[in-house]
């Protein structure tokens, strides 16, 4: 993946309705925006919406059924989202434990020399 198609998908996910429309689509297969409306609080054209965002990243893909659209979670997609955001949160996890051992580090040094607190 591109930075730049990182950061659409992210945007994407990065958003509660979308992710609790994903919830849905996972938990009963597949929906329609109709469908997705009458379980959120929010109309449904702006579920439409959410899902034209959630088709452009690829997470969900749309098929034709009658008048209506019905969305799939591409869980592929999904699964690639997942593996980004576990790797971002170990790498955030080493920085992190290498800013406490600086801090330690110099909290040390500070106590050697007897540098009051």
């Amino acid at each position: 993946m591109t930075a730049a198609v990182d950061d659409d998908l992210w945007s994407a996910v990065g958003d509660p309705t979308r992710r609790r429309m994903l919830d849905l689509l996972l938990a009963n297969g597949d929906g329609t925006a109709t469908s997705l409306s009458e379980q959120l609080p929010v109309t449904r054209q702006a579920i439409a919406k959410h899902l034209g965002v959630l088709d452009r990243v690829g997470l969900v893909h749309a098929m034709p059924a009658g008048r209506e659209r019905r969305y799939r979670v591409d869980e592929a997609q999904l699964a690639r989202a997942v593996a980004q955001l576990s790797s971002v949160g170990a790498a955030w996890d080493a920085r992190l434990r290498r800013i406490k051992r600086i801090a330690e580090a110099i909290q040390r040094d500070k106590d050697q020399r007897g540098t009051p607190r």
